[in-house]
């Protein structure tokens, strides 16, 4: 994955042969607390959603994500060793707690570039990450799943992870509308398969 300073990226994993990666409520808070020290640092996020078998997340990149630092003998971008260092920590944790063993995600996080020189989804991209516990029947409004950022941008979240002000400016959001806005129905035109 290779991030462009100011690019707007949909962030995805899933489990491993679609298996679940949150078998217990704290596992989701546990991924959580690893989002804030791993991936928080290196990004501004503008919107996520944990799912019971996989995640999303919409990454705005700054100056922190874009660094390359030597990992071994490979070379990563910051924001790529802290998708690296957070699923790794992760899967090690649940494979402890659950007795197994092996991969818990699959193999390659997938970063789709939203807001590119031909298209820009990103507002699309980021009703679409909201909408995710809906469209699933998780819920029968967004409102009601926790692992979400829609609560915070209603005001009512108990984690605090997005950068609100910039996701404002950067997608034109107006919280006056924002929550019908986001049950309107959004087709999103590219590729996103998790």
């Amino acid at each position: 994955m290779q991030l462009t300073e100011g690019g707007i990226y949909h962030v995805f994993n899933r489990g491993n042969n679609r298996g679940v990666i949150f078998p217990r409520q704290q596992n989701y808070q546990y991924f959580l607390k690893g989002v804030e020290k791993c991936i928080k640092a290196y990004c501004d996020i503008l919107a996520w959603c944990l799912m019971p078998n996989h995640f999303h997340f919409l990454v705005h990149a700054n100056k922190f994500s874009t660094p390359m630092i030597q990992d071994g003998s490979f070379g990563r971008q910051r924001f790529s060793q802290g998708i690296k260092q957070l699923l790794s920590s992760y899967a090690k944790a649940i494979n402890k707690q659950e007795g197994r063993t092996g991969s818990l995600f699959q193999q390659k996080t997938k970063c789709v570039h939203v807001n590119d020189s031909e298209h820009d989804y990103s507002l699309t991209s980021f009703h679409y990450v909201h909408q995710n516990p809906l469209r699933a029947g998780l819920v029968d409004r967004m409102e009601d799943w926790e692992f979400s950022s829609f609560r915070e941008y209603m005001g009512e979240g108990n984690v605090m992870l997005c950068n609100l002000e910039l996701a404002r400016e950067l997608l034109d959001l107006d919280l006056n509308r924002f929550y019908d806005e986001a049950y309107r129905v959004q087709e999103v035109s590219y590729t996103c398969q998790v």
